[in-house]
């Protein structure tokens, strides 16, 4: 499947691909796109099988997903590039980096699932199970601000004029696919590739307190990966590149800059 593209910057620059997590869609990666890397990237960020702008139909495997993501960037003419991947997007990354490791320069990995417990992932797939449905717009907002999340409200207003769409019954709904996003998350209970498949310079943001990275996990690939791998720790939720902004855009620029992570 040809995905739905997002794109930023010079089209002859070297390539970065983002790819969002569950729920999501590629424009949310248009703040760091913009501010931090279309200066000197061509940023491409696609909207997964099962949400935004893409094709709906399963199935939503993690091997589809895969494909998905090969075939479309494929199409736009990139066979090499840095790739961005946030929560599930790092998981599809690692299987990227297994499934055909040349087309991996260097590797980001924003809050990763990396592997969900078993219970964690039943209890994410049974919470997507309600219909997230919304009066208003602003009842979106409220309730992500009012959970305690650190995500400044030009964030979500900006997701709502672009995500957020008015159903047939006059509601408001997310523009994703409730079934793949169950899907997905029993995907990520399934074991992910070895550390070592990361054999490419890599940054692993991860948010401490709401720890989705588990400690076990960030020593098992510190110790795997050595001085290929960066480590840095934001305050605030899972969605690094929401609830920490400048310290995730930051820690990416300044990796992606990097000359010593040259592939």
């Amino acid at each position: 499947m040809l995905l739905q593209l997002h794109e930023w910057g010079d089209p002859d620059a070297p390539a970065v691909v983002c790819v969002h997590g569950v729920n999501a869609y590629g424009r949310r990666f248009r703040r760091l796109a913009e501010d931090r890397l279309a200066q000197g990237f061509r940023v491409l960020a696609p909207d997964l099988r099962g949400h935004g702008g893409s094709e709906w139909e399963p199935p939503w495997t993690i091997a589809t997903h895969v494909h998905d993501l090969l075939e479309t960037v494929d199409d736009a003419g990139v066979r090499s590039a840095a790739w961005i991947g946030h929560s599930f997007g790092g998981r599809l990354v690692l299987e990227l980096a297994a499934h055909g490791p040349g087309r991996i320069e260097r590797a980001v990995l924003l809050d990763p699932a990396i592997q969900l417990l078993p219970h964690v992932g039943f209890d994410f797939a049974e919470r997507e199970r309600a219909d997230r449905a919304y009066d208003r717009p602003e009842d979106a907002i409220a309730e992500r601000l009012d959970s305690g999340a650190r995500t400044p409200r030009e964030f979500l207003e900006e997701e709502n004029r672009e995500h957020l769409v008015e159903s047939a019954d006059g509601r408001f709904r997310f523009r994703y696919c409730q079934a793949a996003v169950v899907s997905m998350y029993g995907e990520l209970c399934t074991p992910p590739p070895a550390p070592e498949t990361l054999s490419m310079p890599a940054l692993l943001v991860h948010a401490g307190e709401f720890g989705l990275v588990r400690p076990d996990q960030l020593e098992e690939y510190e110790r795997a990966l050595g001085d290929r791998l960066d480590v840095v720790e934001v305050p605030g939720g899972h969605i690094v590149y929401w609830d920490a902004y400048e310290q995730t855009a930051d820690a990416v620029a300044r990796f992606l800059e990097d000359p010593r992570a040259e592939a």
